[in-house]
Parts: C-alpha cells; structure tokens; sequence
C-alpha cells in the first residue's frame, strides 16, 4: 500500500468508527510525517527506509473495536472462569517440570517464585499458545495514529519498538503480538522489553517468543524491578462487619491502610500480618455479592504488569492452583 493510501485509510478510520468521536480534521499524513521526522532526527533512522515500511502498515478497525472492549470490564466471576481451568493449571504444572532448571535458576537471581512467573505466562499466552495474530507494526501504528484517546502512548510504544527491532536485528514488519502490540509469551510491550527483556542463556538475544529461560528470567527482572518481595505474601481474604469498608474503596491499587484501619472499619483479616503491613482493601464482584481481599505489596507489583485487580487476583489464584497441583503429584 502506497504512503498516500496509507493516510486515506486512516482518514477513513476516523470518519466511520464509532469507538473514537470525530476527529475528521486530523491531519493524519502530518502526524505520521511528524513521527518520522522524530526517529530521523532523535534517533538517526533513514527517512527513507520509514516510508517505505509505513506504506506496508495497515491501519485494522478490528483492533480500534478490540480496544475499547478489554475483557477486564467484566466482572470477576466471569473474568476467573476465563483463566482459573483445570487445563491451564495442568498446563501450568507442566511448564514447570519442562523448565525446572530455569526456573529454579531465576528464582535465586531475581527472587521471584516459579509459580507466580508461571501463572503469568498462563494468563498472557497459554503457555505460549497464544501470542497474538496481528503484526506488531500494524497494532502500534493503528492506535497510535488512529485512535486519539491514547496515541501519545502508542507512539512511544512505537518509537520503542522501531529501536528494538533495530538493536536485535528483527524486520520490524515480522513480529507478530496481540492487538495492543504486545509480544511474545510474556506479552511485554516494545518498552518494557527494552527495560526489562533478559538474554538468559547468554546468547546474545532477548528472545522472548521461543526461548523460555529467557522468557522467565525476562518476567522474574520485570517483578524484581518492580520491587517484589521475596517470601512475602499477595493477598489474603477479608470478611466485613456492616458497610464501613466501602468507604475506602476506590480505583487505586497501592497499599494505603495501617492493619489498626482495618480494625476500625470491621473488617476481619483471615491471617496474621506483620504489625506495620500495609494493605489495599479490594472488592471482587461474584455472582452472589462481593469478595473482599487484603492485596498487600506483592499484589501491587503483579498490578505493574497489568493495571488491573482482576489480572492481578487470576494471577494471583492461578499460581496457588499450579503450586497445588504440582504438590498433588509423584
């Protein structure tokens, strides 16, 4: 597809989707033009070689649709059903004696469990099984110069992936990832790849599609950067008396309550913490009222993977099933 159909399309995208509100008067060949003259000028990219892989990008309103319907707006007891299944933690259990050694390796470096490096694998991709199947350059590319409420975000995701692809020596239109761009089997997106990504065995490549040492030492860095804390516990339920603890309830996800404010509000912790712990106070909606959870630190780090209490509990809950299940075997 040519530079100047390329415009047209998204043009056309702006015009007919009714995820975005009008944006008709973007200058869409401006944005794109400004975006090159930005890798040309901070990073030495050659212009040339910018157009000429742009007017193979596609702009999908598939992905434009996907965007604005992320499964996270479910509620929990549909969301958990999603991930919580026999087969994914049988599943689980097998990655686990399949890379015992990497992961057994990466704890010791980097601290963080087997399990919970496991259930994100798990919860990301299958096991691997489902990376994603739109082309990296063309998920970036359509939310960040079609989709408006979060280009500014999808255009350094951009910016990072052009100078990965760069540093590793990969065609930047062969990557395949999910329809936000994210890649591989831990589905990191370009930056958290070029902050986080580990080359494990050593070979001079952060392969995080087909090699699993790096894929779980490229996750373990992510958490211990994170600040994971090793032996410390996630979440633990809680059980309310009256209505008090709704008024601590909001969107934020940091740990914020003395385990005292949890007294005083009737709420009753299922397990005893250190005096000085600080919890967030969560509430998970079943299909029968509401679940309450203590997420304490380590349950905040799981949330940087993911900016979500429902991603971070499946986690969380995948992991004790895995760990069970392999307990359970010879």
């Amino acid at each position: 597809m040519k530079l100047k159909a390329f415009f047209t399309r998204i043009i056309l995208c702006f015009t007919c989707l009714s995820v975005m509100s009008c944006v008709t008067n973007l200058k869409s060949s401006e944005t794109i033009n400004a975006f090159i003259d930005q890798m040309v000028a901070k990073h030495k990219f050659e212009r040339s070689e910018l157009i000429e892989l742009f007017e193979n990008v596609e702009i999908k309103q598939d992905i434009l649709k996907r965007i604005a319907s992320p499964s996270e707006g479910m509620p929990w007891y549909k969301y958990r059903k999603i991930f919580l299944t026999e087969a994914r933690i049988l599943a689980g259990v097998q990655f686990w004696r399949d890379n015992e050694s990497s992961l057994a390796a990466a704890e010791r470096q980097y601290g963080v469990p087997p399990e919970i490096i496991i259930a994100i694998i798990g919860v990301e991709t299958s096991f691997g099984k489902n990376t994603g199947n739109h082309r990296v350059i063309d998920a970036l590319s359509t939310l960040a110069f079609a989709y408006p409420p979060r280009s500014n975000f999808f255009s350094s995701e951009l910016e990072n992936y052009l100078l990965l692809c760069r540093v590793e020596h990969i065609q930047p239109t062969a990557p395949l990832g999910s329809y936000a761009g994210a890649m591989g089997m831990p589905q990191f997106m370009p930056s958290s790849f070029r902050a986080y990504a580990v080359d494990f065995d050593n070979d001079n490549r952060r392969d995080i599609w087909h090699n699993n040492g790096d894929v779980i030492a490229s996750i373990a860095n992510y958490f211990a950067k994170h600040h994971w804390q090793a032996g410390q516990p996630v979440a633990v339920p809680v059980t309310a008396r009256g209505e008090n603890y709704k008024s601590v309830l909001n969107s934020d996800l940091k740990p914020n309550l003395r385990l005292a404010e949890l007294e005083s509000l009737n709420l009753i912790i299922s397990r005893q913490l250190p005096l000085d712990s600080k919890v967030k106070l969560l509430s998970f909606e079943q299909a029968q009222g509401e679940e309450l959870w203590a997420g304490l630190d380590n349950f905040y780090v799981i949330t940087r993977y993911n900016h979500s209490p429902l991603y971070a509990m499946a986690v969380y809950q995948l992991s004790l099933s895995i760990l069970n299940k392999k307990g359970s075997f010879p």
